[in-house]
C-alpha cells in the first residue's frame, strides 16, 4: 500500500510541472481597433464620460425618479435577472465544493446489541486543473449573469425615461392642438362676420371649418396615444393601468453638454460588452477542461470503520479498518472523444471571440448615432425657435390684413397651418434631443458604478 502511495505521489510531482498551462487564467485579447470606435466624433483624451453620472443625477425630474425606483423594484424582467444571478451563485458554490474532499457515513445494525459503522472519504487531486477550471468557468458565468442583470437594469432605466418623456411630448402636442383648435374656432367666427359684411365668401368659412375638424381628429388621436402609452408605462413598472403622474416638457433639464468619454470605457461599462467578454472567458476555461481530459486523474480515498458486539467494541484486525488508497485513471480509448471535445471547445472560443469583437463595434456605432442624434436635434431646436417667431408674426399680420380687407383667407389659413406644423416639429425635435441624450447614456452603459465590481 505504501509503495502504491509513493508511486502515485511521485507521479503527481512529475506531472505537476507540465500542468501549469491548464491553470492559466483568461487574458483579454488584443483589440487594436478600440481607440478608433469614435472616429467620427471629437473626443478629448481626458473627457469624462456621460455614463459616469448616476441615473438619478442624469434624470433630474423627481417624479421620473420615483417611477424609475418603482421599476427597479417591481419590473418582472429585472427580478428574473436577479434570480439568474442567484442561480449562478449556486452553480459557483457547487464548483467550489468539487475541489474539496467528499465524505460519507454508513451504519448497520445486526443481532441485539451489535452494529457496525464506517466513515469513508475521497479526494480528487485535480493535478491538471479540470475542477479548478470548472470553478473559474462558473465564476465567469456568475459575472456574466451580473452583467446581464446590469444590462436589464440599464435598459429598464432608459426605457422608463424614454416612455416618460414620450408622454410629456404627447401632452405638449395635445396642448398645441387644443390651442390651435381654439384659434380655428375664432377664425370661423371672424370669417362668418366678414362674410356677413361681404368681405369674404362661404368657401372661406367652409375651409376654416374643415381645418378645425382636422385638428379635432388629431386631438382624438393624441388622446388615444396618450392612454396607450400610459398603459404601456404601467406594464413597464409592473403596476395596474392608471393615469401616470408626470410634469411637463418645459420643466425638463437634461445636461447641456454630453461626452462619450474614452472609447476603452466601453470595455468595463457596457453590460452587453462585458457579457460577451465573460462568455469568451467561459470558453477559455472550457478549452482548459477539454485539454485536461487527455491526462490521468489521481484520486485519494480512505475509510475508517468499527464493529461492536454486546455493548463492547471488538478490538481485532477486522474491527478497526483504516486504509488509504490512491487510484490513477488514464484515458486510453477515449482520446477520439476527447479530441472532438477539444475541437468543439476551440470552435466555441473562436465564435465567442468574434461576438466579443462585434459587440464592441456595435457599441461604437450606437454611441456615434446617439451623439449625432442629440447634436442634430439640438441644432434643429435653435432653427425651430426662429421659425416659430417668424410664423407667429406672419399669422398676426395676415389676420390683421384680412380684417382690413387687404388679403384673402387663404394666406391666413396657410400661415396658421405652417405655425401649427412648426410648433409640433419643435416638440418632436425636443423629444429627439432628449432621446438622443437617453440613447447616448444607455449606449455608454450609463449609471453603472465601477465600484460594484
Amino acid at each position: 500500500m505504501k509503495v502504491l502511495q509513493r508511486i502515485c505521489m511521485a507521479l503527481a510531482v512529475t506531472v505537476l510541472a507540465g500542468s501549469c498551462s491548464f491553470y492559466k487564467k483568461y487574458d483579454r485579447p488584443d483589440l487594436p481597433f478600440v481607440d478608433s470606435l469614435y472616429r467620427r466624433m471629437e473626443v478629448l483624451p481626458d473627457s469624462i464620460s456621460t455614463a459616469a453620472v448616476s441615473w438619478d443625477k442624469f434624470f433630474t425630474d423627481t417624479i421620473l425618479q420615483g417611477w424609475i425606483r418603482d421599476g427597479l423594484k417591481y419590473n418582472t424582467d429585472l427580478n428574473i435577472a436577479r434570480l439568474k444571478v442567484k442561480e449562478a451563485e449556486a452553480a459557483l458554490l457547487s464548483a467550489k465544493w468539487a475541489l474539496l474532499p467528499g465524505a460519507s457515513f454508513t451504519a448497520q445494525g445486526g443481532l441485539p446489541g451489535s452494529f457496525s459503522a464506517s466513515v469513508s472519504a475521497s479526494w480528487e487531486t485535480d493535478i491538471f486543473g479540470a475542477n479548478r477550471n470548472g470553478k473559474r468557468r462558473a465564476q465567469a458565468a456568475l459575472e456574466q449573469s451580473k452583467a446581464y442583470e446590469q444590462a436589464v437594469q440599464t435598459q429598464l432605466v432608459a426605457t422608463i425615461a424614454e416612455s416618460y418623456y414620450t408622454l410629456l411630448g404627447l401632452d405638449e402636442q395635445l396642448t398645441i392642438s387644443r390651442r390651435t383648435l381654439q384659434t380655428w374656432e375664432e377664425n370661423i367666427r371672424t370669417l362668418d362676420a366678414l362674410k356677413r359684411a361681404g368681405k369674404t365668401n362661404e368657401a372661406a368659412v367652409l375651409q376654416a371649418k374643415a381645418n378645425k375638424l382636422s385638428v379635432e381628429a388629431d386631438v382624438l388621436t393624441l388622446e388615444r396615444k396618450i392612454m396607450e402609452m400610459e398603459n404601456s408605462f404601467c406594464a413597464l413598472v409592473s403596476v395596474v393601468p392608471m393615469p401616470i403622474e408626470r410634469s411637463t416638457l418645459a420643466e425638463q433639464n437634461l445636461p447641456e453638454e454630453l461626452s462619450a468619454g474614452v472609447p476603452a470605457e466601453l470595455l468595463c461599462r457596457r453590460p452587453d460588452v462585458r457579457q460577451a467578454e465573460l462568455a469568451l472567458a467561459q470558453c477559455h476555461y472550457s478549452k482548459n477542461i477539454a485539454r485536461a481530459a487527455f491526462y490521468p486523474n489521481l484520486s485519494l480515498s480512505g475509510a475508517l470503520g468499527w464493529t461492536t458486539g454486546g455493548g463492547n467494541i471488538v478490538l481485532n484486525p477486522g474491527a478497526l479498518i483504516s486504509n488509504l488508497l490512491a487510484s490513477l485513471t488514464q484515458p486510453v480509448f477515449g482520446r477520439g472523444v476527447n479530441k472532438a471535445r477539444q475541437q468543439t471547445a476551440q470552435a466555441q472560443y473562436d465564435q465567442a471571440a468574434y461576438r466579443f469583437r462585434q459587440s464592441l463595434l456595435d457599441a461604437g456605432v450606437e454611441v456615434n448615432n446617439a451623439l449625432n442624434m442629440w447634436q442634430t436635434a439640438h441644432k434643429r431646436m435653435e432653427i425651430n425657435k426662429k421659425q416659430i417667431l417668424t410664423l407667429q408674426a406672419a399669422v398676426w399680420n395676415t389676420q390683421l390684413l384680412m380684417k382690413h380687407g387687404n388679403t384673402n383667407y387663404l394666406e391666413v389659413l396657410t400661415a396658421q397651418k405652417n405655425l401649427l406644423q412648426a410648433e409640433l416639429s419643435e416638440t418632436t425635435d425636443r423629444l429627439d434631443e432628449i432621446r438622443g441624450a437617453i440613447y447616448l447614456y444607455h449606449a455608454l452603459g450609463g449609471g453603472y458604478d465601477l465600484q460594484q465590481e
